[in-house]
Order: structure tokens, then sequence, then C-alpha cells
């Protein structure tokens, strides 16, 4: 299957050059980059979260294999939604699915299902494709639609599944997790609140996320897939995270009544080179 893009012209300009230019503005093609495990990276319309997701895909390099794992919007019929054949096109193109390390997650993962369907009207992993695709042309994708259902013991089965399967692949991948941070609170609550997860995303600490988020009603829309992420990559070595970017849609807009908050993060190996 081809998979259309749904929000293309709402969320992000739906015209080439238009979309092209507006990338350029929200990235640094000059920046130094780092070989990340993992980024965290909001999914808003790009006019709100726009500039964090692109100082995030600025600092990393982008391999030729890029796992997505985004929340469900909407219900859907897998816990773990896997698109294992096909591709997904953008304004910017047309990416194909890496049907290889598809098919590993949904044999080393009895939790993951092939689901197609529940990526069809899922803007979550599409806006984070067209800057995938702005750093690294020929990326392939995996997308994997997380239900808001999921348990942390699914998320961690999950997590540990992801990274046997991208040792078993053998080759290079970015694991990406899309997660808007708080929702319609105002600045001081959306800072304060999203202080106390961003702090259990540094620390690695997927279970401390899980808990923080549920037991202080945090509205981190995806804080599951972002769990499951932090387990993988720990399983692959994670030594550190890195705070790149924080702002909310006040920021942009300038009403701080009402915001919703953008935490930009990487996920790296090792020790500072």
């Amino acid at each position: 299957m081809k998979r259309k893009p749904c929000v293309a012209g709402s969320f992000y300009p739906g015209q080439k050059d238009e979309l092209l230019k507006a990338i350029e503005r929200m990235t640094d093609s000059a920046a130094a980059k780092e070989r990340a495990l993992a980024v965290i990276v909001p999914h808003a319309g790009y006019d709100y979260s726009g500039p964090v997701a692109g100082a995030v895909f600025s600092s990393v390099e982008i391999p030729k294999t890029v796992v997505i794992l985004g929340p469900g919007h909407r219900d859907i019929k897998s816990l773990l939604a896997v698109q294992r054949e096909g591709s997904w096109l953008t304004p910017l193109g047309e990416s194909a699915i890496e049907s290889d390390l598809a098919s590993l997650i949904l044999k080393l993962s009895p939790l993951a299902s092939e689901d197609e369907r529940s990526h069809l009207w899922e803007h979550s992993l599409e806006v984070e494709l067209p800057f995938i695709q702005y750093f690294e042309k020929g990326a392939a994708i995996v997308p994997v639609c997380v239900s808001y259902e999921t348990s942390y013991e699914d998320l961690e089965a999950f997590g540990r599944s992801l990274a046997a399967a991208v040792r078993a692949y053998g080759r290079a991948v970015l694991i990406v997790a899309s997660t808007d941070m708080s929702h319609y609170v105002s600045q001081k609550t959306a800072e304060a609140q999203d202080a106390l997860a961003i702090r259990k995303i540094l620390e690695l600490d997927a279970r401390g996320l899980f808990d923080t988020v549920r037991n202080r009603g945090i509205t981190m829309c995806g804080f599951q897939p972002t769990a499951a992420a932090l387990v993988a990559a720990i399983e692959l070595g994670a030594a550190r995270a890195e705070l790149v970017r924080y702002q909310t849609s006040g920021d942009r807009t300038g009403d701080f009544s009402q915001v919703v908050g953008y935490a930009g993060i990487r996920i790296l190996p090792g020790t500072p080179s």
C-alpha cells in the first residue's frame, strides 16, 4: 500500500516548494551532528512545534533506516500496529517501508501486529517524515502506531523486542518517538509538568516516565511510544540523553493561557566525543 499523506496542507505545507522552504527555516544543515540511538520529537503543526523537531533532526545523523513510533489519537485495532510493506508519500517524495526490519519486529514481538489501516488517518508519524526525507532522501521507514491501551509491561516487552530486531537487522537504525507534551494548560503549568516528564527521559527511566505521566495526570500524548523507545535505546547501549529544545505553543502565538508543550530530546550512546 502507498500510504497517502492525510495532513499535508494542514499540519505542514502541501506543496513541495513551500514545504522545503518551511523545513529550511526550521533546521540547520550546518549544525554538528551526532549518532543517536533515538530521538523524541513533537508532532503538532509546523507553525507550532516545527522549530523543536527541526532542531533535533538537525543535530543527529539520519541513517538509511528509521523506525517511527507514534501514539494512536484514534482507537486502533492493534496494541502495536506495524506496516510491513509498501511506502509512505509526502510532498517531498516517497519513502519505502523497510520490510526486512518490519518483519523482524513482527517476528520477535508477539504484541505487534501487521496493521496498515491503523496508520491511514494518524498524523503523529506522518509529520516527522518530511524532516527525515529532507536530511536523508533515501531513508526507509518502519511505522509503528502505539495504542493508548498499552501497559508499561507491554511497552517494556516491545522495547526489548524492538532492540533485538535492530540487532538482528545489523544496520544503523534511528528510533523516532513522536509526542507532544502537556495539552491546553497554562504556560506555568505546562513548564512545571513537562519538566517532570523530561527529567525522567533524561534519566533514561522508562518506568519512571510512564508512572509520572499517569500519576501526575500529565497530558503527554506520546508517553507510551516514548517509553518503548527508551527501553529499546537502553538495550542498544544508550548512556545519556540531552534536551535539545523546549518551547510551547505560547512561545509561537503569544497566548500563554492555554498552551501545548513541545520537547526535543536525543538519546545517545557512550560519552560525548
